[in-house]
């Protein structure tokens, strides 16, 4: 319950204290109008790609079976943790002005394409929550009981008949949530926006805000921003909650059954959406590795130091996640349902702006230097909450059902409790928990913005620093000992835990 109180003091005290400094709508210009116009059009038009791309490959992949399947869908997941500067890199490699596609264009003597303005900013958001939104359909697909399948194919349905009864019920209830997921991210994303877009064109509300805050110092017009991006999220958060039709399924007998696959031409098609989805996604960082790789015995020592500190802050911050996580989890599997939604209000509100309400409400105790790396620590945490959460929920939930009365007979308690039962039986989703919060604020290019300076940058802020140097060789080998810091953080913690749960 502390835990608890915690975070919606921490999210809803920053709010208030961006609340109270606001200017009121009127402080916003026609540019700042213009920049939520963009937000919402780009957001809703990134994950309305994402979701309509996705439903091909998940579907090619939940009815095919080929060697190498599993390995597929588990690099189809890497860019959700990739750090975002990372994977900007290697889309301009690919896309960028001398990159791979324009190179393949220049012989037919076509014009070159850009990768920076809208375009760029729609074109990264797709290749980061393509992913996630193959995952989510996918586990639709794989939700609809084997048993369904077999009836239909008892009753002779062709796959129109099978498409119209079983996967469009499916896809209205579970792609709602799908597009939602994808369009919150792109409503609060920065780095993406920092690095390909700006200008007047394809501003978004979190570069708005960073601009307010670290240029003109407009602390009215970065509150006025900060809260009409919280309520934009929280209006897309209802609205999703009606359009979602339950399918209506019923249980199956949980056998892991292969799904019809149709031959013919939806061979070809389920084929090409897998070998299409896989390039897009895996070989701009293939580009990145080939690239950086020869180049990292020659990065500066700034680069090693900025590295050592980020993997100090990363494994700070991951501690406070599982910490908060833990207790919170522990609350909701014991009924406490209020605990759970205050674990998912950071969602609703971006880095930028619980940032900007830590400094507002700070600046007259610490200098912004000062502040930098304890509130990026803070911040990173509290933003993988509820990710942490949603792998622990149920975890939790099913620790008390199954050991719960029976530890409560023998008067397990407290820390007894904790060490005897709770970590060793939670010690696997402890483990991935904190691989994905680890690696996320190891490549988070979000707060540390607002308040670094240059002499005590993170990976990711340096990594940002030399693209704009224009040292992309330096860059390109910075990239990849970021990315394999992040992989390995993310192994270490995962692998941690399933090794303590087969003891």
């Amino acid at each position: 319950m502390i835990a608890g109180a915690a975070v919606i003091v921490l999210v809803i005290g920053t709010l208030a204290v961006v609340a109270a400094t606001a200017g009121g709508l009127s402080a916003l210009g026609p540019w700042d109008w213009r920049a939520v116009r963009f937000t919402l059009w780009q957001a809703a038009l990134s994950a309305t790609l994402s979701a309509l791309l996705a439903v091909p490959v998940a579907r090619a992949l939940a009815r095919r079976r080929f060697a190498g399947r599993g390995l597929l869908i588990t690099l189809l997941g890497a860019p959700f943790i990739l750090p975002v500067i990372v994977a900007i890199m290697g889309l301009i490699a690919v896309f960028g002005r001398n990159g791979l596609v324009n190179a393949a264009l220049a012989p037919l003597g076509l014009g070159p394409v850009s990768i920076y303005g809208w375009q760029g900013v729609i074109l990264a958001h797709v290749f980061f929550n393509l992913p996630l939104a193959v995952r989510m359909v996918l586990h639709g697909w794989q939700a609809i009981p084997a048993e369904r399948f077999r009836l239909a194919q008892s009753l002779g349905f062709t796959p129109a008949d099978t498409a119209r009864h079983l996967e469009r019920p499916m896809l209205r209830e579970v792609l709602p949530g799908a597009w939602l997921a994808v369009f919150l991210v792109c409503l609060t994303s920065f780095a993406v926006a920092l690095a390909l877009g700006g200008g007047p064109r394809a501003t978004t509300i979190e570069l708005a805000i960073y601009q307010a805050f670290r240029f003109d110092f407009d602390m009215g017009k970065a509150a006025t921003l900060g809260l009409i991006q919280v309520g934009l999220c929280l209006v897309a958060l209802l609205l999703s909650r009606r359009a979602t039709v339950t399918a209506g399924f019923g249980a199956g007998l949980d056998r892991d059954l292969p799904l019809p696959a149709p031959p013919g031409w939806r061979r070809g098609a389920d084929t090409a959406a897998i070998l299409l989805a896989a390039a897009f996604l895996l070989v701009p960082m293939s580009f990145v590795i080939l690239q950086g790789a020869p180049r990292i015995p020659a990065l500066p020592d700034a680069v090693w130091s900025a590295a050592a500190r980020s993997v100090v802050m990363a494994l700070i911050s991951a501690a406070l996640t599982l910490t908060l996580a833990l207790a919170l989890a522990l609350s909701v599997a014991e009924g406490r349902s209020w605990v759970e939604a205050a674990g998912m209000l950071p969602i609703v509100a971006s880095p930028l702006v619980l940032g900007t309400g830590l400094f507002l409400l700070l600046r007259n105790v610490a200098s912004a230097p000062q502040m930098a790396l304890p509130v990026t620590v803070i911040i990173n945490a509290v933003m993988a909450l509820p990710f942490a959460l949603r792998i622990l929920i149920p975890a939790a939930r099913t620790l008390r059902a199954d050991y719960g009365r029976l530890a409560d007979s023998l008067g397990m308690r407290g820390m007894a409790r904790l060490r005897l039962l709770t970590l060793p039986r939670l010690s696997g989703p402890l483990g991935f928990a904190g691989g994905l919060s680890a690696a996320l604020a190891m490549g988070d290019l979000g707060v540390i913005t607002l308040f670094a300076d240059s002499r005590n940058p993170t990976l990711p802020l340096q990594l940002y620093q030399l693209m704009n140097s224009y040292r992309m060789a330096d860059a390109a080998a910075c990239a990849v000992v970021l990315m394999a810091i992040s992989f390995a953080l993310f192994w270490i913690f995962d692998k941690g835990g399933r090794l303590h749960a087969a003891l």
